[in-house]
């Protein structure tokens, strides 16, 4: 077996990349959240001073890019790798937004695990001694993604109970090979799963597995229980997801209750925003992530985490042509910094 591989599926992370820096952009519906004062950058322009929606998600990556570089003390260039995702056809945000900066690029797609897999991906390529300064990102708007994926906003339509609300935002992380801040320990690629959930305003039900077979096969692979951990934390599994995953857990022998969170459930304050589920999309997660989550870490108010990245991989033609959304969860293990 190879040298740090634990299990079928885990990683362990002999040299423990730090997390340097991080930074969130969010928009407006975010920032009257909960956790609107954790943000390093908001706006109520809905654009973000472009022309298009699309645009405006470029917008946020290059913005999120660029703030994780000043608050780390480097210029962008200096940056030795991105590895960066969103929800839109072909991962053009990532894309467009790293257009003429001169900085190596790999884009990912995981749908909204993508900031659990570029930060995974991130870890191991610093681990490695492949780079010693990577950068994980990613983003989602909420227009754009309505647009691509449901209905065009103009057409007022109705959402069920169970839709959530992708967030408008982008997180972006520094990974470097040593330094101050929270350190990876290790992390779990996910497997595909499929139950035949073919609901696309029930998305936490479609990811809900995927994040079950994920949080069994890291406990199992690194001989360790959810009590290692203050929290264990899913993506965007919203509420409905996240009881769907708490019930689907103790079916398992899994007791995961006090430990569980949800980004989506996070992100939003259910009792005053018209949210429905809660948050979702790859901004979900990394905003929670890239905020909030390792705030907590770096003061100490949190020992040690499992951020459990949550995606749904469908597309406009898988939907359109009837088929069942697949789910896919990646996990990776954060302890609080250490000077």
């Amino acid at each position: 077996m190879a040298k740090y591989k634990r299990g079928k599926s885990s990683f362990l992370f002999s040299n423990q990349p730090v997390i340097a820096s991080w930074a969130s952009i969010a928009g407006k519906k975010e920032s009257e959240g909960p956790l609107g004062r954790c943000f390093d950058k908001t706006t109520t322009d809905t654009f973000f001073g472009q022309k298009t929606w699309e645009q405006a998600e470029k917008k946020m990556q290059e913005l999120a890019l660029k703030t994780l570089a000043e608050k780390a003390g480097l210029h962008t260039w200096e940056i030795e790798l991105v590895f960066s995702g969103d929800l839109l056809n072909q991962c053009i945000g990532s894309s467009f937004s790293l257009r003429n900066m001169n900085i190596p690029h790999l884009g990912l797609y995981g749908a909204c695990s993508t900031m659990s897999e570029s930060l995974l991906l991130a870890a191991l390529t610093v681990d490695g001694g492949y780079a010693d300064r990577v950068a994980a990102l990613t983003s989602s708007h909420f227009a754009s993604s309505e647009r691509q994926y449901r209905f065009p906003l103009g057409y007022g339509g109705q959402r069920t109970p169970t839709a959530q609300w992708t967030v408008t935002g982008s997180g972006a992380a520094l990974v470097t090979v040593e330094g101050k801040g929270p350190r990876i320990l290790s992390g779990t690629v996910g497997t595909v799963r499929d139950l035949g959930i073919k609901d696309a305003g029930n998305m936490g039900a479609a990811m809900a597995p995927a994040a079950l077979a994920t949080i069994k096969a890291h406990m199992e692979d690194m001989n360790l229980t959810p009590k290692d951990y203050d929290m264990i934390v899913t993506g965007d599994l919203g509420q409905v997801g996240k009881e769907l995953l708490l019930e689907l857990a103790k079916r398992e022998g899994l007791e995961l209750g006090g430990k569980l969170a949800d980004c989506g459930c996070m992100v939003f304050d259910n009792t005053v925003q018209d949210v429905h589920a809660g948050g979702s999309g790859c901004g979900c997660s990394a905003i929670t992530l890239c905020s909030h989550l390792l705030g907590e870490l770096s003061t100490g108010k949190l020992k040690k985490i499992l951020f459990c990245g949550t995606g749904a991989l469908l597309s406009p033609t898988s939907t359109q042509q009837g088929l069942p959304i697949p789910g896919v969860c990646h996990a990776v293990a954060i302890e609080g910094g250490r000077n």
